[in-house]
């Protein structure tokens, strides 16, 4: 199958390649790739393909300010409609397969949340990508081709960005601590099982959010990382001590790592509902304790 696969060079669309292999892949990137263009700038220039394969984005991240706000709508948006552009400009693809994520549900917490809850994202990030949504989905249905959306939690794969990668340092160095018990629970999904399901889920089409469906507490998640880290036993903070961090964290803003809104995150639990793909699409996952190596 000859496929389009926008940021391929980042971390799962670096994955998705490696797994869909045996297809014809295009690579698209803003370097390093057969289509190095800058879709939040520019229309590029397209081969005919039967699948397209949406990664390229700005990842989810705390803006600073109103510029930073702005940079989601210009990469998430600008760079979505550029790429419709090149699309409308050569043969159109069979399918379109657009990696969103469970930040447009807009919830610091929750149980297992399916796909019908409301849109209620208010941060640029997750703002950016209900928009997106909306414009792929009405652009699909209008020139009659498959659309495909999943909706992910955090991923996990060796070498991942983000909170991930910055959990896992902190263990490696000795600065990282559960709360409470690390007890909260929250879904999590390995990056090779959302490649893997890509060309099944493309010929039907959709909404699914994509969990390994067991949603590891921060306890279980830190000591699988310390066990593979070499690392001791994780230390814990007191619930009354990281409530007191975390007022101090309100008045010092960045200059300490918790603050009351981060604090919520950490000791609630927000999982999702795969129930749909399960049924769908067999949706088998591999446990993130079993999986994931790092």
């Amino acid at each position: 199958m000859k496929i389009l696969l926008t940021g391929a060079t980042g971390f799962l669309g670096t994955i998705i390649k490696d797994v869909l292999d045996g297809n014809e892949i295009i690579t698209l990137s803003r370097s390093q790739s057969q289509i190095n263009v800058d879709l939040s700038k520019e229309i590029p220039v397209l081969p005919n393909v039967k699948m397209v394969i949406h990664c390229a984005g700005k990842a989810h991240s705390v803006p600073k300010t109103q510029e930073e706000k702005e940079e989601f709508l210009k990469v998430n948006i600008n760079g979505l409609n550029n790429l419709l552009t090149g699309l409308q400009n050569t043969h159109h693809p069979e399918s379109f397969v657009y990696i969103s994520s469970i930040a447009v549900y807009g919830r610091e917490t929750g149980i297992l949340i399916n796909e019908d809850e409301p849109l209620l994202a208010e941060d640029p990030y997750g703002k950016s990508k209900i928009e997106a949504e909306q414009l792929i989905t009405t652009w699909c249905k209008k020139n009659n081709i498959v659309c495909t959306i999943l909706r992910l939690p955090l991923i996990a794969g060796t070498n991942p960005p983000g909170n991930l990668k910055a959990m896992i340092s902190g263990i490696k160095n000795g600065y990282y601590f559960n709360i409470d018990g690390g007890k909260a629970k929250k879904s999590m999904v390995l990056a090779e099982d959302v490649a893997a399901i890509i060309p099944k889920v493309a010929t039907i089409g959709g909404t699914y959010n994509l969990t390994d469906r067991y949603h590891p507490s921060f306890c279980e998640l830190s000591k699988m990382i310390a066990q593979q880290t070499h690392q001791k036993n994780i230390r814990n903070l007191p619930l009354p001590i990281a409530k007191l961090i975390a007022q101090v964290g309100n008045l010092l803003g960045s200059r300490l790592p918790i603050n009351s809104r981060k604090l919520k995150k950490i000791i609630f639990p927000l999982t999702f509902d795969d129930t749909k793909a399960q049924k769908a699409l067999d949706w088998n996952p591999t446990p993130v304790l079993e999986g994931f190596k790092i």
